[in-house]
């Protein structure tokens, strides 16, 4: 197991978003628990992932299912919320008191209703800022994994294809979160203060506009940070 790491929760755990993430950290060694009202649910869907991972390989994958208070509990230092929008203010509002010491990872975007190839902002700004100002400054919230598609996750027979912009107001929990992303393999970047995720999370109906356009010849595509060659 990676020790380093700890226990991550993944709140909203048995969707599509939180199951793609288990799979992938499970993988790299990380001990996940998913976090969910329908404890039992959880538990089924760790159950299946377990499966999953072991007939491609991974032998000694440690994914276990719990309410999502619990969840929050357990977790060593990071917690990640992958719920839809409409359930996101809720879901904080149960698990404030259990989030002291710990890092908010929020993934969530706040696609506009009945249309995900635009966003609805919140006051704030961004669903990042939204979080911090709901949270208070003693809980760190990082934005992070706003662009990488559900299916990329899930399809464990490929590397995920893109990069991971990070970003929050405190510093030493960014490079936590980017620690976490750099064990699925693939590379993140610290892209400044929380009023970035006002950018970062606007990229993604940009990202299903083209994922589902009949003018480009692919699907499921994410955002690269390109250097210079030479």
């Amino acid at each position: 197991m990676n020790t380093d790491i700890g226990t991550v929760a993944i709140i909203g755990g048995t969707g599509p978003q939180g199951k793609g993430l288990a799979l992938r950290l499970a993988m790299a060694g990380v001990s996940v628990v998913l976090g969910s009202r329908d404890a039992s649910k959880a538990q089924i869907v760790a159950e299946e992932l377990i499966a999953q991972l072991a007939e491609l390989g991974t032998k000694s994958a440690n994914i276990s299912g719990l309410s999502m208070e619990d969840a929050t509990k357990v977790a060593t230092d990071m917690v990640i919320l992958s719920v839809p929008f409409s359930g996101h203010d809720a879901t904080l509002e149960v698990l404030k008191p259990l989030l002291e010491g710990k890092i908010l990872v929020d993934i969530v975007v706040p696609l506009a209703p009945g249309n995900p190839k635009a966003v609805e902002m919140p006051a704030e700004g961004s669903v990042t800022e939204h979080a911090q100002a709901l949270l208070g400054e003693s809980i760190p919230v990082v934005g992070a994994l706003h662009n990488v598609s559900a299916i990329t996750l899930n399809d464990l027979s490929r590397s995920i294809n893109c990069d991971i912009l990070v970003c929050g107001n405190d510093l030493a929990a960014k490079k936590r979160v980017m620690a976490l992303v750099d064990t699925m393999g693939t590379k993140a970047y610290n892209a400044g203060l929380a009023e970035s995720a006002r950018c970062i999370e606007a990229i993604t109906p940009i990202l299903i506009r083209l994922n589902i356009s009949k003018d480009v010849p692919f699907s499921h595509a994410g955002i690269r940070i390109c250097p210079p060659e030479h």
